[in-house]
């Protein structure tokens, strides 16, 4: 209740200031300045002449050396939107599968300023949704990102506003959030800029409180030895999180193009759950974990165009459980205490140069190394002695060596390039390969605004470190979650063709085959009643598909986005387990974004928004169809200082799948009961000019 006092006084007082701006600005007779409503056009030029007015509409994108350059200010200027990520999201072509953004099919990576860093993409997110939208200058948007980044596929590069160069300032902005699903949250993020003309610094702090529900319903027929059990298990799951994170950044200009660069990243989590099933089994779980994250990155970047930098990550995730569980009279009652210890180090110098006639090349090398010590002991929970035949100690260590070389050149005003090829070895106690990456960017402006995109890309994905470790955790006498050491990095060849006409209206084709694809299917075991979920790598996976995203306007009341997606996957699977597969599924999605001006003065707008996909396979799984409506009102006061959301998500509580197994001796229904429709209020108001600067995120996607 004190949260909700203090969001509610912050509120009253920022309303109190603002209509008090309001009334002695009438009263006291003062004209409205052009500068005061100049918001209100944003996605127009207006030039008032006597009897005569010009309107003109500046291009939202343009071409650059193989890359989409979007102004992405203007582009969310009417949008509710109040952090970086729903920013990412409002751009043409990107898509939240919820688990994570999408472009052209295809996971993407986002970036901050070109630096890339070692943040997984859950924390990326993480970071993304607690930072404010006003320190983007512009997104750069490529298919295939070039081999200079260390990132292949899909990538978007936030470029930001300077600090440095300004004359000295402090700026910052407060933001407080409210939301209630089942249970209500609270989020309050706090940021400060300082500014001048050598030096800048800025600071961010976020705190997010939640407390969490959610169910599964399993329904399963489960075949052992030709006799077939019937399953029925209700699984509900209650518990509490905190979460901090903060980040000092420090830049130092010694010139135009000589800049020192200094970052630290601390990510603190810790959060409780318990979890209670009954029907064929009855159990209960107590578990407790914590997490903590800090990274400390290091950039030098000099005038002739060397950047290079260093970069340390410790990442530590220790917790413990009590299950207490019984199935036709079979018990089990373990206590489990684990842990994931990372050191992770990275290294990284990187050349470019202009040479004549408008080319320009790129090369350098990267160094990465990381240690993972982890355990898991069990122990008895009436005796407390130690069970070594389900406890692990690890302790594993990989490296990561990459070189490589790229060129661009401009050719003329209509086409342009970007070429790279990376070789790469990925050396740990199991693998020990070479593997080369070649990346492709080719744009064709065909007429003023209409653009043409060839990008190609191979890469590697890697899975998480836990999740080849030699494990067995049980959730119930029924389910378990084992680890495989032998799980390997997954290959991708991704290639996509993207026309741009009319700098609004967007086409891609798109086409993906991942060798080696891993993810994690349950299996129902055929010598005991019990299901195996565990990461298996299988054949390949391949996607093919066709994009569109259509942009609606109606003057400067309503601006309207859809994009329309068709998609063909196919995976196969060889040897899994004893039911090879080889499965195909065609499956679309409509994505819509509507805003409408519903006053200038007030400043309100209001957003509906909504998706809808059918049904699709993962492994053997069919996953059902899903959609969910949005709905948004922004209200922004006090001189643009000020702004104030009201959101409604997923108003008819339809984003969750029910994924089902029918397929050879397998079949397992699995219904998810928690509520996904949430509603929640946000402020934030700004500190003078506020600027606030954004980081690079740290990949921690590998981390448990």
């Amino acid at each position: 209740m004190k949260r909700m006092y203090l969001f509610a006084f912050l509120l009253s007082v920022i309303l109190l200031k603002a209509f008090s701006q309001t009334t002695s600005s009438v009263s006291a007779g003062n004209p409205i300045h052009v500068n005061d409503s100049t918001h209100l056009f944003l996605d127009s030029i207006y030039m008032q002449l006597p009897e005569v007015m010009v309107k003109g509409e500046r291009p939202v994108v343009k071409a650059e050396k193989g890359k989409l350059v979007y102004d992405l200010p203007r582009l969310v200027s009417n949008l509710p939107v109040d952090n970086a990520y729903e920013a990412i999201k409002e751009l043409p072509g990107v898509v939240d599968m919820g688990s994570g953004l999408i472009l052209a099919g295809t996971s993407l990576t986002v970036v901050i300023n070109g630096k890339v860093s070692t943040m997984t993409t859950e924390q990326l997110n993480t970071l993304l949704k607690s930072m404010p939208v006003s320190r983007i200058e512009k997104a750069e948007v490529m298919y295939s990102a070039p081999a200079q980044y260390q990132v292949r596929g899909p990538m978007i590069n936030l470029v930001l506003k300077s600090g440095v160069g300004d004359a000295p300032s402090l700026q910052g902005e407060l933001y407080s959030a409210w939301s209630q699903e089942r249970y209500a949250g609270f989020t309050e993020r706090a940021s400060l800029l300082y500014s001048s003309p050598k030096f800048s610094a800025d600071f961010l702090y976020s705190y997010n409180h939640n407390r969490s529900y959610y169910g599964i319903d399993k329904e399963a027929l489960h075949t052992v030895n030709n006799q077939v059990y019937p399953v029925n298990i209700l699984s509900i799951g209650r518990g509490r999180g905190n979460e901090h994170n903060a980040r000092l950044g420090m830049d130092y200009n010694f010139g135009k193009d000589h800049t020192l660069s200094l970052v630290y990243t601390t990510q603190i989590n810790d959060n409780s759950m318990n979890n209670t099933s009954s029907g064929t089994v009855n159990s209960n779980v107590d578990s407790n974990g914590d997490d903590a994250l800090h990274n400390v990155k290091l950039d030098y970047q000099a005038p002739c165009g060397l950047k290079a930098g260093a970069e340390y990550t410790f990442y530590r995730a220790p917790g413990d459980q009590i299950l207490h569980s019984t199935m036709d009279g079979e018990k089990q009652d373990f206590r489990y205490e684990d842990e994931q210890r990372i050191n992770k180090w990275m290294f990284y110098a990187k050349q470019n140069r202009d040479l004549k006639n408008g080319w320009g090349i790129n090369y350098g090398i990267n160094y990465t190394t990381a240690t993972d010590n982890s355990f898991q002991y069990y122990y008895d929970t009436e005796t407390g002695e130690l069970l070594p035949e389900n406890s692990m100690s690890a302790h594993h260590r990989e490296q990561t060596f990459n070189g490589f070389a790229g060129c661009n050149k401009s050719f003329g005003e209509k086409f342009s390039m970007d070429a790279s090829l990376a070789a790469e070895l990925y050396h740990t106690d199991v693998w020990n390969e070479w593997n080369v990456y070649p990346t492709l960017n080719m744009n064709y402006t065909l007429a003023a605004g209409h653009i043409l995109q060839l990008a190609f890309t191979a890469d590697k994905t890697y899975p998480s470190y836990w999740s080849t470790n030699n494990t067995v955790a049980y959730s119930n006498n029924y389910t378990e979650i084992h680890g495989n050491p032998l799980l390997k990095p997954s290959r991708s060849y991704e290639s996509s063709l993207t026309y741009i006409m009319k700098s609004k209206y967007v086409f891609t084709a798109y086409f993906n085959h991942q060798p080696d694809y891993f993810t994690q299917v349950p299996y129902q075991s055929h010598e005991k009643l019990v299901e195996i979920n565990k990461y298996q790598n299988f054949d390949f996976r391949q996607e093919s598909g066709l994009q569109v995203v259509i942009p609606f306007k109606v003057k400067e009341r309503l601006n309207s986005r859809f994009i329309v997606v068709g998609n063909y996957t196919r995976e196969k699977d060889s040897d899994f387990w004893d039911i090879p597969f080889d499965r195909h599924a065609y499956s679309f999605m409509l994505v819509m974004s509507n805003t409408l001006t519903l006053s200038t003065k007030p400043d309100l707008k209001f957003t509906l928004s909504g998706f809808y996909q059918n049904g699709t396979i993962q492994g053997i799984y069919d996953l059902s169809r899903s959609g969910n409506l949005d709905a948004a009102l922004k209200w922004t006061f006090a001189k643009e200082r000020a702004q104030l959301t009201i959101k409604g998500a997923d108003l008819f509580d339809t984003s969750l799948i029910t994924p089902e197994i029918h397929f050879a001796n397998q079949s397992v229904t699995n219904r998810y009961l928690q509520n996904t429709r949430t509603f929640s209020v946000s402020l934030s108001y700004k500190i003078g000019d506020y600027k606030e600067k954004k980081r690079q995120e740290i990949d921690t996607s590998r981390f448990k």
